[in-house]
């Protein structure tokens, strides 16, 4: 029985890729390893903590003692490492955390990852997730492919691109089998309410006001967050070791174009009056560094592993309002605080 650990399992995209390989493979072990801060919440995988083939571990993947003791005990397989600080406004504020986290983070992974593999590299994998923000921004024209030189623009995307760059030296040096991708903008159930959607949707709800940056004609390419979890599946399983693929949801949009989309829909599921959320979008001052527009070209994954997304953006949108508009108890513990006391209740 193969055991796979999966860090970062109690955020936003882990949660989905934890069920996934929960459910899809009673075969596997599977370590769930997250240290539960603000964005993680174990509500997100209620559904299969009782599974037999599970196991949840509360830890931080910056104590180094505490990764190798753990690796030595469990001898994992494979990593799917998901784990890391992802929010540019925050990195902004505190790079230092970002640093912290994402870099000695994974060093320390990949350090544990090459003790007990050493011997016998055959069958294993360390499979690192990333983002498209480490190509920095683009113009009008153009998509990041998997040849695109790194310009991180922010410290959360510099503090990935080192990761990644450590990634790969570890399987040119050490022969660490490995593999990376870099995704788009993820959004769809479970989203932690400090991104656009999910925040929008909120306030939406609330009446509250929804600050676009700038002129709102930044552009981003969004990928569901079920679809990214399909991919991910798809590149542990199927990936050539080395290889990078770029995952994206082969859309784009603008700020402003996508919150007024959202507006509407929000309006027609609430059933208010047309426009009427629309007079909640307020523009404030923009975000330093601010990239332009992010577009991935994801027709390598395409051609070589048959992946592409089984939903259009408005079909996703449509699904996450759903969702959101389902589980307004989830919301509601999320912003309120309630959801951090969750591990307290169900494993102290």
């Amino acid at each position: 029985m193969k055991k796979i650990l999966i860090t970062g399992g109690a955020g936003f995209i882990g949660s989905h890729v934890v069920r996934r390989f929960v459910t899809n493979y009673p075969d596997y072990e599977i370590y769930n390893l997250d240290a539960l801060t603000y964005a993680g919440n174990l509500e997100n995988i209620a559904d299969i903590e009782h599974y037999p083939n599970y196991t949840f571990v509360k830890g931080d993947i910056t104590d180094s003692d505490f990764i190798n003791e753990l690796f030595q005990k469990h001898q994992f397989d494979g990593v799917l490492h998901l784990a890391a600080e992802s929010h540019v406004d925050r990195s902004i504020t505190d790079p230092l955390s970002f640093v912290k986290t994402n870099v000695f983070g994974t060093m320390n992974l990949l350090n544990a990852a090459k003790t007990i593999w050493k011997d016998n590299m055959q069958g294993k994998r360390f499979y690192h997730i990333s983002t498209d923000e480490v190509y920095g921004s683009l113009g009008a024209t153009g998509l990041f492919t998997e040849t695109t030189p790194y310009d991180p623009n922010s410290p959360y995307s510099a503090s990935k691109a080192s990761s990644d760059h450590f990634v790969r030296a570890y399987g040119e040096t050490y022969g660490l089998p490995y593999v990376i991708t870099n995704c788009s903008n993820n959004y769809g159930p479970n989203h932690f309410p400090e991104k656009l959607i999910p925040l929008f949707i909120h306030n939406i709800i609330n009446n509250k006001p929804l600050p676009v940056y700038g002129d709102g004609k930044y552009t981003r390419d969004w990928l569901y967050v079920i679809d990214h979890a399909i991919a991910i599946d798809l590149v542990f399983h199927e990936g050539k070791n080395h290889e990078t693929y770029n995952i994206g949801g082969f859309n784009e949009w603008q700020n402003i174009d996508l919150v007024k989309l959202l507006c509407q829909k929000m309006d027609e599921k609430l059933g208010r009056s047309t426009a009427t959320s629309l007079q909640l979008i307020s523009y404030v001052k923009d975000r330093p560094g601010h990239d332009l527009r992010y577009a991935i070209d994801a027709s390598k994954i395409n051609k070589e592993l048959g992946w592409k997304p089984s939903v259009t953006f408005e079909e996703g949108l449509a699904k996450t309002i759903d969702w959101y508009l389902s589980n307004e108890e989830w919301l509601k513990n999320v912003t309120s605080g309630e959801y951090q006391n969750y591990y307290d209740k169900q494993y102290s």
